[in-house]
Formats: structure tokens, C-alpha cells, sequence
């Protein structure tokens, strides 16, 4: 299990690690281009959820993050244990909650800096700890229709 714990700390580590050299580097607004008219780097700060909603409601976000990782903690050490897919996904939301959290802690707002244009749509500014949890839900969806397949089948 411990592997599970090691990897949201990398994640943990990369996300702080790039939102500090946005924050070091970058004035707020600044723009690199990576790819024209998709990819950019724009230092961006977020007081809110996704998409800016929520906006400076740290306290909610403060007991809605606590929340989140005690019943992660509690689903790795009681179901995941067995699922490699599932410890995975867990694992990117652990992660990815708290690279936010500690914006959030620290700054009072997360810091956002990926940028993409997809078929004219501005996209919302991410960051690493947004896209992990974006991955570690697809991951326990994938993880919990494996398992409920392989139940109906037992049931047979």
C-alpha cells in the first residue's frame, strides 16, 4: 500500500514544484506560447473550484478537502488493497486534492497555469493537481465497471 501513499506524494511534489516556478518566473497574466492557437503557459490564480466557481470560499474547501482524504485513505486501506486500477486512481486524487489544498492553505487561491485552446474553445487554466484528479476519477470509474462486470459474472 505504500507504493499508493509514495506516488500521490510525487504527484504532490510535481504540482508545487511547477506552481512554484510559474509563481518565480511568471508575472500573473503572463503567457508563454508552447503551441500557437492550442498550448500555452498563463500564470493564472483561482480562488475557486473548476471553471472559477466557488470563488473565495476557502473554508469549504478547507472541510470539503479534509473530508476527501479521510474517505480516500479509508478506501485505499479497505478496498484498494486488492485492485491496482482503483490504489491508482485513489492515488491521483489524494494527490491532486492536496497539491490544492496547500495552495489554498498557504495562498488562499491555487495556482493555474495550463493553457489550451481546443477547436476555438478556451479552455479553463489547470494545473498538474487538477489534471490528476481528472485522471484519478476516470481511473476509479474504469476501476468500479471492472469490478461490477466481474461481479455480474460471478452471479451467473
Amino acid at each position: 500500500m505504500y507504493v499508493y501513499y509514495g506516488l500521490a506524494l510525487i504527484i504532490i511534489a510535481i504540482d508545487q514544484l511547477t506552481k512554484w516556478i510559474v509563481v518565480e518566473t511568471m508575472d500573473i497574466g503572463g503567457q508563454i506560447k508552447i503551441i500557437d492557437n492550442f498550448f500555452y503557459l498563463t500564470s493564472h490564480r483561482n480562488s475557486g473550484a473548476a471553471w472559477g466557481i466557488l470563488q473565495d470560499q476557502m473554508i469549504f474547501f478547507y472541510i470539503v478537502t479534509l473530508i476527501v482524504v479521510i474517505g480516500i485513505v479509508y478506501y485505499m486501506q479497505a478496498y484498494a488493497k486488492e485492485d491496482k486500477t482503483l490504489a491508482i486512481g485513489l492515488s491521483f486524487v489524494l494527490g491532486g486534492a492536496i497539491g490544492n489544498f496547500i495552495d489554498r492553505l498557504f495562498h488562499q487561491e491555487v495556482v493555474d497555469f495550463l493553457h489550451f485552446i481546443i477547436f476555438n474553445y478556451n479552455f479553463p487554466i489547470f494545473n498538474i493537481a487538477d489534471s490528476a484528479l481528472t485522471i484519478g476519477v476516470i481511473l476509479i470509474i474504469i476501476a468500479t465497471i471492472i469490478d461490477e462486470k466481474k461481479k455480474g459474472k460471478s452471479k451467473q
